[in-house]
């Protein structure tokens, strides 16, 4: 017992070196793109790539004015909008197609060709059809985003374990108690993945959104930018946008990553 405990201790130790070491390089990756951006821009015209303390001077300055504040929150409330309204109905749509097979066959040629929409005609279309408003460029985001989801979330419907289902069905599970307890926790890393990996898409088609047709956010930013050719004003809102997105994935998507999946360990 005492040999277990003790090597237990050395495991837990080894674990959190591990943690260290991986934060370590994260820091160290970092700490050496900024240094090679900054030797770059000390041979390129500063007009075309300022340094890194060029651009973190621009972002505290337009933090300090309230546009960055004003503007990364539009940006953030359209993606939040676009993101939930996908991932629930592009979720119910896979699991449909995941489970029944003659739903999958008849509408798999829908979703190939959404899939294959670029989002640029989407977001084209939205506009023409409901006008430059904040619904159209939501709606015109969630178009692109539930295909992905749905693909993701129908690979994980038809590995569902049919022992799990059967033994709802012997219990007389409701199908809300069997959706809770017996689906959603199979397909939770499958709905990981499609959040994690739309988040990205959904604030890149987001941004295109703004630069085309509204009047405030990131994109209508660097729409602004381009136009004056102010590479510092684009590179900090990206800078600052990137900043906030990352600290959603590690802050809120991680740590809900790793309490659903708990059960599998």
């Amino acid at each position: 017992m005492a040999l277990d405990t003790k090597q237990s201790e050395i495991g837990g130790a080894g674990f959190g070196s591990i943690k260290l070491g991986r934060m370590g390089w994260s820091l160290v990756s970092l700490l050496a793109l900024l240094a090679l951006w900054q030797l770059v821009s000390l041979f390129v015209d500063p007009r075309h790539l300022p340094g890194p303390l060029i651009v973190l001077e621009r972002i505290y300055t337009e933090f300090l004015s309230g546009e960055l504040v004003y503007h990364v929150s539009a940006t953030l409330g359209r993606v939040a909008a676009a993101f939930v309204i996908a991932m629930f109905i592009g979720s119910a749509i896979g699991i449909a197609m995941g489970r029944a097979p003659t739903v999958d066959k008849f509408f798999d040629s829908w979703l190939i060709f959404f899939l294959n929409l670029p989002a640029l005609v989407s977001i084209i279309l939205c506009f023409v059809w409901f006008g430059l408003t904040e619904v159209a460029a939501v709606l015109a985001v969630t178009i692109n985003k539930i295909p992905n989801v749905a693909v993701t979330v129908r690979e994980g419907a038809r590995s569902l374990s049919r022992d799990l289902n059967e033994m709802a069905h012997v219990y007389r599970f409701s199908w809300w108690k069997t959706l809770r307890h017996v689906t959603l926790p199979q397909l939770a890393p499958f709905l990981s993945a499609a959040s994690r990996t739309g988040l990205s898409l959904v604030w890149k088609i987001v941004l295109v959104v703004e630069l085309l047709g509204r009047s405030n956010g990131v994109g209508y930013q660097l729409q602004i930018a381009f136009q004056e050719y102010d590479v510092a004003q684009i590179l900090a809102y990206a800078v600052a946008f990137i900043a906030v997105v990352q600290v959603i994935e590690f802050g809120i998507l991680q740590p809900i990553d790793q309490r659903v999946n708990r059960w599998r360990r």
